[in-house]
């Protein structure tokens, strides 16, 4: 096997969905290389994950930047394009639902590489969520879909994708919570930002929530009512900062907004919680394996598993502060489900799966 794996990642949700990949590939021989389109740019969104999880330094840093979807999207085609003309991968591999998702397995597709997509199958039925849109494109290009759970296996059954191609394989970013659960230390998280007392902590960041100016009003107004109960703490994406800050999301005493944290640094402050509130799709999985309630603040989930098996509910900016009451008042469970093969091997199966297929 002389022709190499080609790893398409580019914003934060990434790259701890690749190391483990990455790791397993490695240890069975197969030549890679990592490129990093550079959609999530700084360091906090992305420089510290490969100081953290331990990931290779990338091949190649197309740094694309921010942009509107159809200008980033392009400017990632474009580098991609240049990328697999030039090298000719044997594979490439993509993962979650980013631009830069998207932008890879179109350009694959088009030339005529084979394709394997992590995370593949999950689908929130929300067509305004511009990530549904790159998970259903990125799977119907996909010549390997790569699903963390029974229920995306069943969508892609119902869209006609053929059975062969269809692979449980787990979840790889429990993998990298699972390789690191020892670092995260609440305690630490705590003291480094002043927390004394029960507290929250909040990721907002989708359209649907801080894009228009009433939702950002509604937004704050009920994350207000959480402050009223315990301290929040906010580690704020840069996308959306601007909109909530001019709805008063700073002004309430109890709500410390952090700048984006470090992969190590979050999940400390997220284990030490009393409750999550988010919009993220990662934090909703994280937090079933740390057992800590989560609260999803959007209609629906493409991750329905954290309900089913984990400490996952959704949540409406109506119904968020009672919500809030209602966990404080149980406490962290002391018991929860976990979804199948969330083990901290799926790195290993997506490994077999790749190197079964460039065998074949």
């Amino acid at each position: 096997m002389t022709a190499h794996v080609l790893h398409i990642t580019g914003a934060r949700p990434n790259f701890p969905k690749a190391a483990p990949v990455l790791r397993a590939l490695s240890k069975r021989g197969v030549p890679q290389k990592l490129v990093h389109t550079g959609q999530h740019y700084d360091e906090r969104m992305s420089e510290v994950f490969f100081q953290e999880l331990g990931l290779p330094r990338p091949d190649i840093n197309l740094g694309v930047g921010s942009g509107t979807h159809g200008k980033q999207t392009a400017a990632i085609m474009v580098g991609v394009e240049e990328l697999v003309t030039e090298s000719r991968p044997a594979m490439i591999v993509v993962y979650g639902d980013v631009n830069s998702t998207v932008a890879a397995a179109l350009v694959g597709s088009k030339l005529r590489i084979p394709l394997a997509h992590v995370e593949a199958g999950l689908r929130s039925f929300d067509m305004t969520m511009p990530e549904e849109v790159n998970r259903i494109v990125t799977d119907r290009l996909s010549d390997l879909l790569l699903a963390t759970s029974a229920d995306a296996i069943a969508h892609l059954g119902n869209e006609g994708v053929a059975a062969e191609r269809i692979h449980l394989v787990g979840n790889p970013m429990i993998d990298t919570l699972l390789a690191n659960i020892k670092r995260f230390d609440a305690a630490k998280a705590r003291a480094e930002h002043g927390i004394e007392g029960r507290y929250i902590v909040a990721t907002l960041h989708r359209p649907g929530n801080v894009d228009d100016p009433a939702d950002a009003r509604e937004l704050v107004a009920a994350m207000h009512a959480v402050a009223d109960q315990a301290q929040v703490v906010i580690p704020l994406h840069p996308r959306g900062r601007a909109g909530l800050a001019a709805a008063g999301l700073f002004t309430h005493p109890s709500v410390t907004v952090l700048d984006p944290l470090g992969y190590v640094e979050f999940l400390g402050l997220v284990r030490g919680a009393d409750a999550v509130v988010t919009d993220s799709g990662g934090v909703q999985e994280e937090t079933t394996i740390l057992g800590v309630p989560c609260l999803t603040l959007r209609p629906n989930t493409e991750r329905p598993v954290t309900i089913t098996h984990g400490t996952n509910r959704l949540a409406t900016r109506e119904n968020l502060p009672g919500m809030v009451a209602t966990c404080l008042a149980a406490g962290r469970p002391e018991t929860w489900p976990v979804p199948p093969l969330w083990d901290g091997h799926a790195g290993e199966r997506i490994a077999d799966v790749v190197v079964g297929h460039l065998e074949r």
